[in-house]
């Protein structure tokens, strides 16, 4: 196999990575839309939270990103 071909699959497997955050994502905000029509009240209370846990699971693909980067251009 050639070292380049073999780059391209190293970084398409590390860009997987991101598929994870992308759920991840859309299931942090599914479940702040499901608890905020189960309860309107709590709005403040985990208003916080959802933004760490958006920034968290952002953070994820943003190393998953990194990676198939790294991989492929060093």
């Amino acid at each position: 196999m050639d070292a380049s071909a073999a780059k391209f699959i190293g970084a398409g497997l590390a860009a997987i990575g991101m598929i994870g955050a992308g759920i991840g994502v859309g299931n942090v905000w599914a479940s702040y839309i499901t608890a905020l029509s189960r309860n309107p009240a709590s709005k403040g209370e985990i208003g916080a939270n959802i933004w760490i846990g958006f920034a968290v699971t952002e953070a994820i693909a943003l190393f998953a990103l990194i990676v198939a980067l790294i991989s492929l251009f060093a």
